[in-house]
């Protein structure tokens, strides 16, 4: 049995808006979620940790919360 998370669209798009506000250049932090999605999918492709989350919104949830808590910061 897997647990799955689910975010509303409302959430994530929210998440999303928040990231965007706090970027100096939108066309920027855009390659940055696209980037660390493309990256998370390779890792998660070993993984397999949640496979019911696309890769692009964990990133964007992952990159909302560094922004959010710079405590959990690991790159």
């Amino acid at each position: 049995m897997q647990k799955r998370l689910v975010y509303d669209s409302t959430h994530v798009m929210r998440r999303a808006d928040e990231l965007i506000g706090a970027a100096s250049n939108r066309y920027r932090i855009t390659v940055q979620v696209a980037n660390r999605a493309k990256r998370r999918r390779f890792e998660d492709f070993d993984n397999n940790d949640d496979p019911s989350m696309k890769p692009v919104l964990r990133a964007i949830i992952e990159m909302s919360d560094e922004l959010t808590q710079p405590e959990i910061i690991g790159e």
